[in-house]
C-alpha cells in the first residue's frame, strides 16, 4: 500500500503525509504491523518517532517504567504566564510524583463512581436530545454539532460543580478545546483556569455533591491533600481529557448507522450496549497513536534498540486490530465476548486513561438514548465524506443524520 515503505533495515516508514494514510489509517498501520511490530514515522516538531504495532508489545512499552511521558510529549499552546503553573498535568508525572496524584484522585473515578453519577448525565443527555430537530437543516442535523461535541463539557461542569449560568461560556472552551490547537484553544485556557479556580473556593466555603468536595473531603480525612494549584490542574486535566467522547459517540454511531445488522442486534439487546462500547472504543476508537513516550534509557524493543531521549509512540489503530490478540479484528462486533487482551483505547499502564470509566459511562447512556429517541435515526451522508484526514486520530468534521 502506498504510505508504508521498507527501510534497508527492515523497518517500516510510515508516511503520515500520504494521502492513503489519511484516508484509511487503519489499513496503513495494519500493513506496518503486518511486515514488523516495530515502524517509524516522522512526526512535526518530535522528528523521527518509533511505533510499536502489535499488541503484546504495545501493552509491554505502555507499562514500562523506562518509557516516560513529560512536557515533550505534548505541544503547548502559548499561554499567559499565570496559567502555566496549571498546564503540568498527571499525564507528565512519573514514579512518586505521578503515584501521589493518582492515588489521591483515583477513588473519584472508580468504575462505581461512574455508574452512582449515571443518573446526572442522563438528563443531560436527554436535554441534548430534546434541542435535536430544532437543530434540523434541509432536513438533517449535525450530530457531531450538536451532540456528540457539547455533552462532554456539559458532563464535565456537572461533574465539578460549575454553576448553571456560566455552563454556555464552558460549552464554547470544550469546542476550542477539541479543535487540538489554534487561537481560540490559546484564548480557552485562562477562561477554565479562572472558573476553575472559583469552583473550587466555592467548594472549600460550602459543602456540595460534585468531584471538588469530593477530592477536597477525601483528601483531608487522609492527611494528604491536593493544594489549589494541583485541583485546577486537575480540573485542565478532565478538561483536556475529557473530550475523548465527543469523537468516540460521533464514531460509534456513524459506525452502527454504517452496520444496520449490528445497529439492529443491539436494538433488539440493549443489555449489550456495555459489550457494544468497547468493541466500538476497539474497532473505531478515536485514538489512532499514543502520545509518544520516551526513553529513559537505551532499551531494545522489538530487537531493535531505543536509545535514551528517542521517543516511541504505539499504533493503537493496529494494535487494536491485531490478529494476535482479536479473532476477525477488522470485523465490528458488538457481540465480542469481553476478556484478555483487551482493547488500548485507554491506554495501559501507570498512565492508563483516568476517567475511562466516566468516559465508557457517558457514550452507553449516549448511545443508548440516542437509539431509542430516534427509531429511524439515518445518516445523511457517507461517513467518509466527512472524514477529517488526521493521521493521529479518527475523528469526523460533521455527521449529518435524519431523524
Amino acid at each position: 500500500m502506498t504510505g508504508v515503505d521498507q527501510e534497508v533495515s527492515g523497518v517500516p516508514e510510515i508516511d503520515l503525509t500520504d494521502a492513503e494514510v489519511l484516508r484509511d489509517p487503519h489499513a496503513a498501520y495494519g500493513q506496518a504491523r503486518e511486515r514488523s511490530p516495530l515502524a517509524r514515522i516522522l512526526i512535526p516538531g518530535l522528528g523521527q518517532v518509533w511505533v510499536v504495532t502489535r499488541h503484546e508489545s504495545a501493552r509491554a512499552v505502555l507499562g514500562d517504567p523506562r518509557f516516560e511521558l513529560n512536557a515533550d510529549s505534548f505541544l503547548r499552546p502559548d499561554v499567559p504566564e499565570h496559567c502555566l503553573a496549571y498546564m503540568r498535568t498527571m499525564s507528565e508525572m512519573n514514579g512518586p510524583e505521578h503515584t501521589r496524584l493518582r492515588r489521591l484522585v483515583s477513588p473519584a473515578f472508580t468504575a462505581r463512581r461512574a455508574a452512582e453519577f449515571r443518573p446526572r448525565i442522563e438528563p443531560i443527555v436527554e436535554n441534548l436530545l430534546d434541542d435535536l430537530p430544532g437543530h434540523a437543516e434541509d432536513g438533517s442535523v449535525d450530530l457531531l454539532r450538536h451532540f456528540a461535541r457539547p455533552l462532554p463539557m456539559d458532563v464535565i461542569c456537572e461533574l465539578v460543580g460549575i454553576p448553571e449560568p456560566d455552563r454556555p461560556q464552558w460549552r464554547e472552551y470544550g469546542a476550542a478545546v477539541a479543535a487540538g490547537s489554534g487561537q481560540g484553544f490559546a484564548e480557552a485556557i485562562p477562561g477554565i483556569m479562572a472558573g476553575a479556580e472559583a469552583a473550587i473556593a466555592r467548594r472549600r466555603a460550602e459543602s456540595g455533591d460534585d468531584l471538588l468536595a469530593d477530592l477536597i473531603r477525601v483528601q483531608a480525612e487522609d492527611g494528604d491533600r491536593l493544594d489549589d494549584t494541583e485541583m485546577v490542574t486537575l480540573v485542565w486535566h478532565l478538561v483536556i481529557a475529557g473530550q475523548t467522547p465527543t469523537n468516540l459517540i460521533a464514531n460509534a454511531a456513524a459506525a452502527l448507522l454504517s452496520h444496520p445488522e449490528q445497529l439492529a442486534a443491539l436494538r433488539a439487546d440493549t443489555g449489550l450496549m456495555s459489550r457494544a462500547v468497547e468493541e466500538l472504543m476497539r474497532w473505531c476508537g478515536p485514538t489512532l497513536l499514543a502520545i509518544p513516550r520516551y526513553a529513559r534509557e537505551d532499551v531494545e524493543v522489538c530487537g531493535a534498540l531505543v536509545g535514551k531521549g528517542e521517543p516511541v509512540t504505539v499504533a493503537i489503530a493496529a494494535t487494536n486490530r491485531d490478529p494476535r490478540a482479536f479473532t476477525e479484528p477488522d470485523r465490528l462486533d458488538i457481540g465480542r465476548a469481553a476478556g484478555s487482551p483487551g482493547h488500548l483505547g485507554f491506554g495501559h499502564g501507570p498512565h492508563f486513561c483516568l476517567g475511562a470509566s466516566l468516559a465508557r459511562a457517558q457514550t452507553e447512556v449516549a448511545l443508548a438514548a440516542l437509539l431509542r429517541r430516534f427509531p429511524d435515526l439515518a445518516l445523511a451522508v457517507a461517513p467518509e465524506d466527512v472524514r477529517v484526514p488526521d493521521p493521529g486520530t479518527w475523528r469526523l468534521a460533521s455527521l449529518p443524520v435524519t431523524l
